[in-house]
């Protein structure tokens, strides 16, 4: 079994750069469980026209699971921008300024501080956008998810290993109850057959002669009671497929989950036709391992 080509959907990676103007940036990916591929980014303003090529890098590598990719910026320090004053305000409150100056008696001219002090004089020189430097830090940022998925693939198959070797074990175990079984339904037919009497000799209140036609239909229904050889047959097969879809090294998970299915199918009629506690007990006990398996299958990508 090639247990190291299996991929789980739970992982999780950290990668980080710097941006042109000194800004650092780090990337956090965490992948759980998911019926679909759901991938969810949180960036922030600014690089939202991230957000679909980055989906779709994602998408070429991961098959299943809900994955969130939180994208941090830290800004480096600047210094202040230049302050240089609006023309248009500044004359405007000039104006009213001093012609208020002129219809009070004695009120000193307005000063140059006060004047610059009121909203909208003064105002921040706008930084031309570098449309260079803003396309190398895309850049810079993607190439960072890039590595960083890398790592989230990674992740997923340690934890895929580790999960193949729970899967083998739960599949041994399930193998050998179902070999149990398949020696105890060996006196299946008998138990039924001492029921059987047990039910004529109640139906028949003494007499000795048992009518051919309720014996054929309790004949009919013992054969069917007392065979679960079919249901042990396909427990078998469908050991066989998922051992080797184990080892296939393809994503299974879905088809694994379908398959666990048709596990606690078969373990339930199994227990349905058991006429021993025995076989019951055998049963009961393949029935958990299979939720076991059931749910440990859940984790496949």
């Amino acid at each position: 079994m090639a247990a190291h080509s299996l991929s789980s959907m739970t992982g999780f990676a950290r990668e980080g750069g710097a941006l042109p103007d000194g800004s650092s940036f780090q990337w956090e990916l965490r992948s759980v469980n998911g019926r679909g591929l759901d991938v969810r980014l949180r960036l922030p303003g600014g690089y939202d026209a991230l957000e679909a090529p980055l989906k779709e890098m994602a998408g070429r590598v991961l098959k299943r699971g809900n994955v969130s990719a939180t994208l941090s910026v830290k800004r480096e320090d600047r210094p202040a921008a230049r302050l240089t004053p609006d023309p248009v305000a500044l004359e405007q409150a000039l104006r009213i300024a001093l012609d208020l100056a002129a219809r009070i008696p004695g009120a000193p001219p307005p000063r140059a501080e006060a004047l610059l002090a009121l909203p909208g004089v003064l105002r921040a020189e706008a930084r031309e956008p570098d449309e260079a430097e803003e396309e190398a830090a895309r850049a810079a940022i993607a190439a960072a998810f890039a590595r960083a998925l890398e790592g989230l693939v990674a992740s997923r198959r340690a934890e895929g290993a580790k999960l193949a070797e729970i899967l083998g074990v739960l599949l041994d175990e399930i193998a050998a109850l179902r070999d149990l079984a398949e020696r105890e339904a060996a006196d299946q037919p008998a138990l039924h057959m001492a029921r059987l009497r047990e039910s004529l000799a109640a139906l028949l209140e003494g007499e000795r002669r048992v009518p051919e036609d309720r014996l054929a239909v309790e004949v009919a229904l013992l054969a069917g009671k007392s065979d679960v050889r079919e249901e042990l047959d396909r427990l078998s097969a469908h050991i066989a497929e998922a051992r080797r879809m184990l080892g296939s090294g393809e994503a299974i998970g879905r088809k694994l989950d379908f398959l666990t299915q048709e596990f606690v199918r078969e373990a339930n009629t199994l227990c349905s036709k058991s006429a021993s506690t025995a076989l019951t007990r055998i049963g009961l006990e393949l029935k958990a391992a299979i939720e076991r398996l059931k749910e440990q299958s859940a984790n496949v990508e």
